[in-house]
């Protein structure tokens, strides 16, 4: 392992939970990724693992049955497990956003209803917003509620790439309601809308069509949703009041930032792994090709860009949990960390030669899943967008 920095700070009970999770993923995961990443194939063992250990309940407070730790908690296992397969990781990711935003923007109601149960992993959250004719111009989001007579809202639109659609039970959707406000930020709501998982018409006017096929990040779940005349009732908006959806969604974005960053991690953390493992078996010339000096330059470049990409995570981590600010902080953790992991997979495809090209060898599957993270949560382009205008607030 090259996270030189991982344990410092960290207290008895976080070095224990990441270590557990650590173990876990080496005996449980690691050796099922292959097979089942080829076979599309959901965990659902594995699944049913993480439910035993309590990660569905990792930051939620114990008064509603959680565990309670911190966000740079959560990062650290959320690394360990993606270093094992970035869909494992997949799975809890979008339930913890939606966690997050109850606990810190629901109503008493709503979160004595839900998070007992997402404590548990009864109940699975997934994270709407993006649909087929936007991107990150979250302020065109054109899916609309509109309310009805007795007070209520009848939803219409299509939501897209809704990671663990399928699967979740919970979802937090973000949808137009016409407040009235003069900003358009201010005319988006959040409802979480309980489902049965499953695919097909699962509730009168909801549908989840099916899984859409993708290069990588395969097991998991990632659909479309389509409201045609679904009713909502007027107490499933997150927080009870319309018009505040934005700012929920992008606190619930900043950790989720996050998240993309450490899973980021663990993806480079596993290929340098892997590249090292090769280096040292595989010979050339009469010596390991580790020895020779253009693959030792290469491996010193890689293990310095997973140690730079873990300690920016870690700070952004670090940031949330004190209270602070830290969409910059978070923007340049999810920038440096999703493009320094496409180049330490890359550099250790190219160590494996030819045999990193063989769908035999884990980095293959590494390198499907590595592009991911360059437009999870936000592309590149747009974190600098954030950074920079950030920085400028900063400085007059």
């Amino acid at each position: 392992m090259t996270r030189l920095a991982q344990t410092a700070g960290l207290t008895d009970t976080q070095s224990e939970i990441v270590s557990a999770v650590r173990e876990f993923v080496d005996k449980a995961v690691i050796p099922q990724a292959q097979e089942l990443e080829h076979s599309d194939t959901y965990p659902t063992a594995i699944v049913e693992q993480m439910k035993e250990m309590g990660l569905f309940g990792l930051t939620i407070p114990e008064e509603f049955g959680g565990i309670g730790e911190s966000l740079l908690t959560y990062a650290l296992c959320v690394e360990e497990l993606a270093r094992g397969w970035m869909s494992v990781s997949g799975v809890i990711n979008t339930h913890f956003i939606v966690a997050h935003m109850i606990a810190h923007h629901g109503t008493p109601e709503q979160k004595a209803h839900y998070l007992p149960r997402m404590a548990t992993g009864e109940v699975r959250g997934a994270f709407s917003m993006s649909e087929p004719g936007l991107g990150s111009d979250v302020a065109a989001i054109r899916t609309k509620a509109v309310r009805d007579a007795d007070g209520n809202y009848v939803i219409d639109g299509q939501k897209m790439w809704l990671t663990n659609g399928g699967s979740s039970t919970l979802v937090a959707v973000l949808v137009r309601t016409e407040e009235g406000a003069a900003k358009p930020h201010d005319n988006l709501t959040a409802f979480l809308i309980e489902k049965p998982a499953g695919f097909g018409e699962v509730l009168p006017g909801l549908t989840i069509p099916g899984k859409l096929e993708k290069m990588g990040y395969k097991g998991i779940d990632t659909t479309e949703m389509v409201f045609s005349g679904y009713q909502a009732a007027a107490d499933t908006i997150l927080g009870g009041a319309p018009g505040r959806g934005f700012r929920q969604m992008m606190d619930g974005v900043e950790v989720g930032r996050v998240n993309v960053a450490a899973r980021a991690c663990g993806i480079a953390q596993r290929a340098f792994e892997l590249g090292v493992k090769y280096a040292k078996a595989r010979e050339t010339f009469g010596s390991p090709i580790a020895e020779h000096q253009a693959i030792a330059f290469r491996i010193a470049e890689m293990a310095t860009k997973v140690e730079a990409a873990h300690l920016m995570m870690v700070n952004a981590a670090r940031l949330k949990d004190s209270g602070e600010r830290n969409d910059v902080a978070a923007g340049m953790a999810k920038y440096l960390a999703s493009e320094f992991c496409s180049e330490v997979t890359q550099d250790s495809f190219r160590i494996h030669g030819g045999y990193g090209y063989s769908k035999e060898y884990e980095i293959e599957r590494l390198m499907r899943e590595a592009p991911f993270l360059l437009i999870g949560e936000g592309t590149s382009d747009i974190q600098k967008q954030i950074i920079s205008r950030g920085l400028l607030r900063s400085y007059n």
